[in-house]
């Protein structure tokens, strides 16, 4: 079926669902429908591990009976399961406490503008094609160096389908999207050392991934750079966090300055709005309307209108990620960010990755974060880690079995540099980042 007709079909049922849902005495109600078709395909050592196709539909309705809500969904689309599922939503209603920051987003905040993003690139679920894929990556890994004795697999993904939203504040839109990746995880073994890596591709167009030799070719290197890894002692030195895991920092960020954290009081970035956080070079711009942007779109989840915005200026933390119910809270307004963040840039130093190295000196390169040790009510961070230990701006070998730890206010600040080449595989880029100081655990 064509994509637009689709659209239009899911449309007329988002419609329905929301008319039958004020006959049924609410005064307000909310529903989103997705249809996504996909293929996974996994290979371990050469032969198919995992052959799956999907097609998943479903849709979700919340109604509001003046300040009192419920929910229901349903993956049977058929009419009388729909209305089926409004019933259900308006009889858990009834039920409910009420709660007067209830309720869908604010009219004036809906979207009206609805750009093409180009986040639409269907490709044919191919089987034969997608095991290619994967075998070509994982054949290309092992056969790399006769160090490589095993793998964890290699694995390629295709999702394409689309997803409407509607509410009882006028809008009732949808969009098509596509995304498609390739990875390979490789096991290296030298003498008694056994270490694994991984590396991956993924787009909204499936002709802009990497090729599978590619991918393969640099799992295998990422693992053999691991082999021979060292313990370290417990120091103070300088940090840099590789940029395929810089943007876990700032994503702690986003936790803490998310509306849920901070109307409930559990958030280390409390009454922090306007206050100076980085360095003043250091700037976080959001751009919904990124074209093929992995995280773009014109509207988040309840239908509010994204736009540009600066989340951090001039090292100052200028806007909270407020979704409808948490800007109510807080006695603010939503900002579009029900479902998450849209394509977040953190801005850079221009130093390339060497410069960065040479400026940090003497340190630990980090490429690898394990475990869960960050508290987002008071800033502790703790973690495993593993990557390169780093001497007058030379790396020296590889180390593991060490944690890094600090606060994050203390890691904010001390933010010395970020390079220029950024990571782009996901809603949050940025560059490598040095931090200038942090405690190391290791023997």
């Amino acid at each position: 079926m064509e994509v637009k007709q689709q659209l239009s079909d899911i449309q007329n049922i988002v419609d329905e669902t929301l008319t039958f849902a004020k006959k049924l005495g609410a005064t307000a109600a909310e529903a989103s429908m997705s249809k996504i078709q996909g293929i996974a395909v996994g290979t371990r050592l050469r032969e198919i591990e995992t052959l799956e196709f999907t097609n998943d539909g479903g849709l979700g309705i919340a109604v509001f009976v003046g300040n009192k809500k419920g929910s229901a969904s349903t993956a049977d689309l058929s009419p009388q399961a729909l209305k089926l599922a409004v019933t259900k939503a308006i009889e858990i209603a009834k039920y409910t406490n009420e709660d007067s920051c209830a309720g869908v987003a604010d009219a004036d905040l809906i979207a009206s503008d609805f750009p093409d993003l180009d986040l639409y690139h269907p490709q044919p679920l191919d089987a034969e094609f997608a095991l290619a894929q994967a075998l070509a990556s994982e054949t290309a890994g092992l056969e790399y160096s006769d160090l490589i004795v095993n793998s964890d697999g290699a694995s390629y993904n295709a999702n394409i389908g689309v997803r409407v939203y509607g509410n009882t504040q006028g809008i009732n839109a949808g969009y098509a999207s596509s995304r498609f990746s390739l990875s390979c995880v490789l096991i290296a073994q030298q003498q008694q050392d056994m270490q694994r890596n991984y590396a991956y591709t993924v787009s909204r167009d499936a002709n802009k991934l990497d090729t599978p030799v590619n991918i393969g070719i640099e799992a295998a290197k990422e693992t053999l750079s691991r082999l021979g890894a060292q313990k370290l002692g417990t120091t103070k030195a300088p940090v840099i966090f590789h940029r395929g895991i810089a943007s876990g920092l700032f994503g702690h960020l986003v936790a803490a300055i998310s509306g849920g954290s901070l109307y409930r009081k559990s958030s280390f970035m409390l009454d922090s709005l306007g206050e100076t956080i980085f360095p003043t070079w250091l700037s976080i711009n959001e751009v919904p309307y990124l074209k093929q942007g992995l995280a773009s779109a014109s509207f988040d989840n309840e239908g509010v209108q994204t736009h540009d915005m600066d989340i951090v200026k001039d090292g100052a933390l200028a806007n909270y990620l407020l979704t409808s119910y948490s800007a109510r809270k807080l006695g603010l307004r939503s900002n579009g960010h029900a479902g998450g963040i849209h394509n977040c840039i953190v801005s850079d130093t221009g130093h390339s990755d060497e410069e960065l190295l040479r400026t940090m000196g003497t340190g630990l390169l980090v490429t690898e974060l394990m475990g869960q040790g960050v508290n987002i009510v008071n800033g502790d961070y703790s973690r495993g880690a593993a990557g390169f230990w780093v001497e007058n701006g030379v790396i020296q070998y590889p180390v593991h079995e060490i944690t890094i730890a600090g606060n994050l206010r203390d890691m904010f600040a001390n933010i010395a540099a970020i390079g220029a080449q950024r990571e782009v595989r996901g809603s949050l880029q940025t560059g490598s980042v040095l931090v200038s100081d942090m405690q190391i655990a290791g023997a």
